[in-house]
């Protein structure tokens, strides 16, 4: 190699070098992010994706979470929607309204989850459709729907993904995860049941009504009165009455909770009357 051609190498090597310390280190950390985001393994790829929650305020990770809402894996799908919540993305609210119809329940539910924490009221409509096994309009789920709904497996697998951050499990936590090795449902329909607490529909406190007086496994029905008390409507104090005759002790410890709180509040409000809120009154429908 002449001395031309020496000088020339060396000089690109040069150049290749000083633009890569002249990188700066947030362009170092995207570029490591970008090499999850499109890794070939689904399970680094739903890691940089959760990562991406954390990025607040960045158009560059919303697009990327948009982007990763596509992805084939249903895995990523809902890292992603959960990520646009966390990210607080509230111009992602239409495309997580269309995650609600994908055919994974987890992507629906991480959906939902988001949208309720974005303050779109219409997440809710997801865990009020899992408890009741209705839509709110009244109609009935498809069957595909409730074909997932007892899939064994698939609820298994909700159930681990609603403990670890989809809906708060509160102090229910210990005994979900005790259930899920026998009991695959319990702890996802006791998760809608503490999500509904804060829906302001009066249907989903009727939804909790009926969940605490008709629902077959206890920490659903312990899960509906914690509910009703993080609820605070007073007009559910005689459903909180009822559980105290529970024949599980977790419930009867629930609904003693809910009949104090509500209890302090009905108080509350005859003594100010002028600030309680007018309520409907949920009746549970009878068990069969």
């Amino acid at each position: 190699m002449g001395s031309t051609a020496r000088l020339i190498s060396f000089l690109v090597v040069c150049t290749i070098s000083m633009f890569s310390v002249a990188q700066t280190p947030q362009e170092n950390a995207w570029a490591v992010l970008n090499g999850g985001l499109t890794n070939n393994s689904p399970d680094k790829r739903v890691k940089a994706v959760r990562v991406l929650g954390e990025l607040t305020e960045s158009r560059k990770a919303e697009e990327a979470a948009l982007n990763a809402l596509k992805d084939e894996k249903d895995d990523v799908r809902g890292a992603a929607a959960q990520a646009l919540g966390d990210m607080d993305a509230k111009s992602a609210i239409p495309q997580l309204l269309n995650m609600i119809s994908d055919p994974e329940p987890s992507v629906i539910l991480a959906a939902a989850h988001s949208l309720i924490t974005l303050g779109d009221h219409r997440g809710y409509s997801v865990y009020y459709a899992v408890l009741t096994g209705e839509q709110k309009t009244g109609t009935s789920l498809t069957e595909e729907q409730k074909k997932i709904l007892k899939d064994r497996k698939k609820m298994a697998a909700l159930g681990f993904q609603t403990g670890l951050g989809f809906v708060p499990f509160s102090g229910l936590a210990v005994g979900g995860f005790k259930l899920l090795t026998h009991d695959d449902t319990s702890p996802v329909l006791a998760a809608a049941a503490l999500t509904l607490a804060k829906d302001p529909d009066p249907k989903s406190g009727e939804a909790l009504a009926n969940a605490a007086a008709t629902q077959e496994k206890w920490l659903v029905r312990a899960a509906a009165y914690d509910a009703i008390a993080k609820r605070g409507d007073p007009s559910l104090l005689h459903v909180a009455v009822d559980g105290l005759q529970d024949k599980q002790e977790e419930v009867q410890y629930s609904a003693a909770g809910a009949v104090l709180r509500l209890s302090d509040l009905e108080a509350e409000r005859a003594r100010h009357p002028k600030h309680a809120p007018a309520r409907r009154t949920a009746q549970p429908k009878k068990a069969p």
